[in-house]
């Protein structure tokens, strides 16, 4: 075939199909599809465009910023929490419309050492105490929520069985399950000298919290 040839090739086909996939039908969708917005679709392109921009490369996708971001600023006295609750029996009246779906996450637990003065009594610098939670860091990834105006939000509740522990559940929406984690029940510290933040920006919602800490008493 001559080169005259293979152009004419390329324009008829570009006529008859203009390099796009046939259209189908929602009835020839396979059932796992996952169909992608007008706005979703622009919003992600504006995403990679910003993204270029700032860093010169489009290889690093969001979930690969997402991570990034989550694992910022990690220090040694805290590890990588990821041990999911089960939620039995919870049913989402979207789900005939959207294909329900669990959210990322990469969440973290603090530790550390409480000098108060039973420890101070029992135990010296050498001889250390145990260490114990002193707080969280969930960062949830909804990259993809239908409602672009909704809030995620957070219900604590305690463990019937083990009251020291509680049930930290996320619910955002569809296309989202909603997602639940087993935490040391204490009190929490909401002052945000003390670094609790409850912020969703970026399709990031973030949950950091500290416990408060008491004085020993005989």
């Amino acid at each position: 075939m001559i080169e005259e040839d293979l152009i004419q090739q390329s324009l008829d086909d570009y006529d008859a199909g203009k390099y796009s996939p046939r259209l189908l039908t929602s009835h020839e969708l396979p059932f796992d599809a996952h169909v992608v917005g007008a706005d979703e679709d622009l919003q992600r392109l504006q995403l990679s465009r910003q993204q270029l921009q700032v860093t010169g490369d489009a290889s690093e996708s969001a979930e690969d910023i997402f991570f990034r971001r989550a694992k910022e600023g990690m220090g040694a006295d805290e590890a990588q929490f990821s041990v999911e609750m089960p939620l039995t029996g919870k049913a989402y009246l979207w789900a005939d419309k959207y294909r329900p779906r669990k959210p990322r996450f990469f969440n973290r637990v603090h530790t550390g050492f409480e000098w108060n003065k039973y420890n101070q009594t029992h135990y010296d610098f050498d001889n250390p105490p145990p260490k114990i939670v002193q707080g969280y860091k969930f960062n949830i990834f909804y990259p993809d929520l239908i409602d672009k105006r909704s809030t995620p939000e957070y219900f604590l509740e305690a463990c019937p069985d083990n009251k020291d522990f509680a049930t930290l559940r996320f619910h955002a929406g569809p296309p989202y399950e909603d997602i639940a984690f087993k935490i040391v029940n204490r009190e929490w510290e909401y002052s945000h000298r003390h670094g609790f933040r409850c912020q969703f920006a970026n399709g990031i919602f973030q949950l950091w919290f500290h416990f408060k800490r008491y004085r020993y008493r005989r």
